[in-house]
């Protein structure tokens, strides 16, 4: 008989089973119709059983038979003990869950190759040193001459290609009042065909499209925003699109998958690199130099070429710098080249978030352990009441392999049922998980795809998970010892030392848990409560752009147009909000001497700090007359870093120009209260807010291609207005349109999405971790009233009192419980090193954030131990008795 026979017959024995009888019976059919007596003919056959039993092994496979019994079996099982099952799977199913959601967000966003041809060349050309705050820093952002020169020097070795940070954009296809948001990117006109994509319409990008500045006007959609947008039409080659001043003609679409380079987000339109404004610029860092090695080529070959150019570069820049401190001069001429691996590309999110999900993912691999220690607990307590069906099947032959397969295949029914629900759960937190990262107005978009490497990631879980809580029960179940455990006692196997082993296990690792919780929920907390220095109540901001730069009179009359807007209480203008991610600074000269400080600057109109709701400590408000660079209000940080705390008023600074060789002068004109500039992390900044109003050196008004109106309303909700402003601002001045309405309150939050996200789920975990504790703790406590209830009824019968028996049966526990604690406190105080990067005004030795875990450990042993100790004081011995 063929294998292929005899696995079919093991699979579904029920054909081969009727085919054997009917074998037989056609046996005795015959001796019958020779004249034999049935019942003699029957005799002279033998048994049909053992018939049937030899014939069986020799067409099918006596393995697979048994593994398809015990499968059935175990399902029965699983069915006969409803409850426990189902504390099992779903227990398991939430650690498998939230273990392949972990898995899909990090390889997403760190580990997933890019959909280009050898990912496994790419690298980021990046600079290490100081940058002009002081600190020490790795920046991956180029000047694009610089990279031309390496472009030139090493193109031997590896192709460079420069692409751009995405950006969120406005473009049109129609009229200007028709703006949506996409996500574009500048890329080399090479790059395309040195990652070997196709067009899946049109063309591409060529390396033609990389020499002259502004002299390619064209665009390539993405596979995945032409399915979007346009339904994936074809006639959409050809269509003009605009992006700011830039009229711009679609001339292809991208390969399906390939979304760009930044893990987080996904591109939308791709422009050529000559198209950004900046190509030209020696003093503009604005995007990625991605290096494409040749076969063989060593990283540090290709670094070592670069690093003179990167040298010379910077010292040529540097000539002529007089305005320019000699540390910034130093620490400028002092970078050191990198060449980072990119694989599965780069992006800011990569960097922000990789920490965070580093800790989620211990976090999860414990919360895993705490379900398989609970689970395998569980079984335990449930192996030991099956103890008398495991002599019974040792007394008539089972050996101890099949004992161990009958209790694994239980177990992988287990682990089978929970990945399914895991994998539901997975499939649901992933994406909801990314929707917490961002904001709404940018959203981070990550490709959750799910394929062959999520699929043996979860297959391997599950096979490793099923053995390794199975494997403890399978061990105990094989080595009963059948006269004991028939006569009802107990064997030396029976004592729950390994259970109690797995409850150490289980509570150090949920104080491990609780306690990183407790961190992040601290974190979160202290940073969201801080204060920013000023009020984000029932403001609301209108990011509003120009098609061309516009006088002050412009934006003034826009302004006074939403000022008469029913519900509006105060208009003022910036150039971005405060906290929005923007930065304009330099170093701060004064009577003519580096104060080796680096100062950040905001233009406002007048009235903008009243708005702002930012105290005036000393001096004057702006007036309308007031413009840059002649007056600035500078904060209290300013003064005391730059002014050593004396009266400012009345006194001049100097500011450094960005060309390192001119300053401009400013009088201080006001001292107002500190504010948050940029960070929620990082400390006050000395900040100086000069007139949005500017002049040139001839006094002419300078114009301004955009800005921020800051509106409080006098409604809670300040976005009820928001469509009335959004058609307010075009109907005053056609010149203007409105790119992005935002509240302050949302802006602020932008800074604590990190804590928030980390303090959500570590409380998700924490409270799964302490219920699965739980379980386990009364899995173990039932299991030891089982295993003593003879014991405890005769001490009972002979006047132990409901303390004495209280106590003996938690003493045990209550040192276990201590020493899975202690445990656990050595563990957590020695691995908080790796999430300090993480934390904000918050030490790990506090006092609460140990005690804290302890405590809730602690209300959960004797919630679940409740239960047990009543059972135990309730044990009838009259009825123990007269059952013996």
């Amino acid at each position: 008989m063929s294998l292929w026979s005899r696995i079919l017959n093991a699979i579904h024995p029920h054909p081969l089973h009727r085919e054997l009888d009917e074998e037989l019976e056609s046996h005795i059919a015959e001796a019958m119709a020779q004249g034999r007596d049935p019942q003699e003919a029957r005799r002279a056959l033998g048994s049909p059983l053992r018939h049937r039993e030899a014939s069986r092994d020799a067409k099918l496979l006596h393995w697979l038979d048994s593994l398809r019994s015990d499968a059935l079996f175990g399902l029965r099982q699983l069915r006969k003990n409803k409850i426990t099952s189902a504390a099992a799977i779903l227990s398991l199913a939430l650690a498998l869950g939230a273990c392949t959601s972990a898995f899909r967000l990090i390889d997403a966003l760190l580990f997933r190759p890019l959909p280009v041809a050898h990912p496994e060349r790419l690298y980021v050309v990046a600079r290490q040193g100081v940058d002009p705050g002081g600190h020490f820093r790795i920046s991956d952002s180029n000047e694009y001459p610089l990279h031309v020169r390496m472009r030139t020097a090493v193109q031997q070795q590896a192709e460079l290609i420069a692409i751009s940070y995405g950006d969120r954009v406005d473009v049109t296809y129609s009229s200007d009042s028709e703006m949506e948001k996409t996500h574009l990117q500048y890329v080399s006109g090479s790059m395309f065909g040195a990652f070997g994509l196709q067009p899946a319409l049109g063309r591409l990008f060529t390396d033609v499209d990389d020499f002259i500045p502004r002299a390619s006007p064209y665009a390539v959609l993405s596979y995945d925003y032409w399915t979007r947008r346009f339904g994936r039409d074809p006639g959409v080659i050809g269509r003009n699109l605009r992006s700011g001043n830039d009229l711009l003609t679609i001339i292809g679409i991208a390969p399906k998958g390939f979304t760009g380079t930044e893990p987080g987000t996904i591109t939308d339109i791709f422009l050529p690199i000559m198209m950004y404004e900046g190509v030209t610029h020696s003093d503009w860092s604005w995007f990625r130099t991605v290096a494409l090695l040749k076969p063989g080529v060593s990283p540090d070959l290709v670094r070592e070429k670069l690093q003179p150019i990167l040298r010379a570069f910077q010292e040529e820049r540097a000539k002529g710098w007089s305005a320019e401190s000699k540390r910034f001069l130093e620490d400028f001429l002092a970078q050191k080249l990198l060449l980072q691996p990119a694989p599965s590309g780069a992006s800011a999110m990569q960097e922000d978030y990789r920490s965070a999900l580093i800790a989620l993912t211990v976090l999860v691999g414990l919360l895993l352990l705490i379900a398989c220690a609970n689970v395998a607990n569980l079984m335990l307590a449930q192996a030991a009441a099956r103890a008398r069906e495991m002599a019974l099947r040792i007394s008539i032959g089972a050996g101890r392999a099949r004992l161990i397969q009958l209790v694994l295949v239980e177990s992988a029914w287990i682990a089978f049922l929970s990945a399914v629900l895991g994998g539901l759960f997975a499939w649901w937190s992933a994406p909801f998980v990314v929707s917490r990262i961002n904001p709404p107005d940018n959203p981070a978009r990550l490709a959750l795809s799910a394929d062959w490497r999520l699929f043996a990631f979860s297959v391997a879980l599950t096979f490793g998970v099923a053995f390794l809580f199975g494997l403890a029960p399978a061990l105990r179940a094989s080595s009963i010892t059948p006269v004991s455990a028939l006569k009802g006692g107990s064997d030396p196997h029976s004592r729950p030392r390994l259970m109690y082993a797995l409850i150490a296990a289980q509570v150090s690792f949920c104080f491990v848990v609780h306690f990183v919780a407790g961190l992040f929920l601290t974190t979160f907390d202290r940073l969201t409560h801080q204060s920013t220095g000023f009020s984000a109540d029932r403001i609301v901001v209108l990011d509003t752009k120009a098609l061309k730069p516009q006088p002050p009179a412009v934006w003034d009359q826009t302004a006074d147009a939403l000022r008469s807007v029913p519900g509006v209480e105060k208009v003022a203008l910036s150039g971005w909000p405060l906290l929005d991610g923007n930065g304009w600074n330099g170093f701060i000269w004064v009577n003519g001497v580096s104060t080796e400080t680096l100062g950040y600057y905001l233009a406002v109109t007048p009235g903008w700090l009243n708005t702002m709701k930012i105290s005036l400590i000393d001096g004057r408000d702006f007036r309308p007359d007031d413009a840059f660079p002649n007056v600035a209000i500078v904060n209290e940080t300013f003064v005391n870093q730059c002014f050593h705390g004396q009266n400012p008023v009345g006194r001049f600074f100097e500011k450094e120009t960005g060309d390192g060789k001119t300053r401009l002068r400013l009088q201080v004109i006001g001292v107002a209260a500190d504010a948050r500039y940029r960070n929620m992390r990082e400390p006050i900044t000395p900040t100086a807010y000069v007139p949005f109003r500017s002049v040139d050196a001839a006094g002419a008004a300078g114009t301004q291609k955009s800005g921020s109106f800051i509106i409080r309303t006098a409604n809670a909700n300040p976005l009820a207005l928001a469509s009335i402003l959004r058609r307010q601002v075009p109907r005053a001045r056609p010149e203007l349109r409105v790119s992005n309405i935002r509240t302050q309150t949302e802006i602020n939050a932008r800074h604590t999405l990190r804590e928030r996200l980390l303090a959500t789920l570590a409380l998700f975990f924490a409270t799964v971790a302490l219920l699965l504790a739980a379980i386990g703790l009364y899995g173990v406590l039932h299991y030891t009233v089982l295993q003593r209830h003879r014991e405890l009824g005769i001490r009972i019968a002979v006047g132990a009192r409901a303390a004495t028996i209280a106590r003996l049966v938690t003493t045990d526990l209550v040192a276990v419980i201590l020493a899975g604690a202690a445990a656990g406190l050595i563990l957590a105080l020695t691995g908080v090193r790796t999430i300090e990067s993480l934390l904000y005004q918050v030490r790990p030795t506090d006092a609460p954030m140990l005690a804290l875990p302890a405590i809730i450990i602690i209300a959960a042993a004797i919630f679940a131990a409740t239960p047990a100790i009543i059972r135990a004081i309730r044990i009838d011995p009259a009825t123990l008795l007269r059952t013996d």
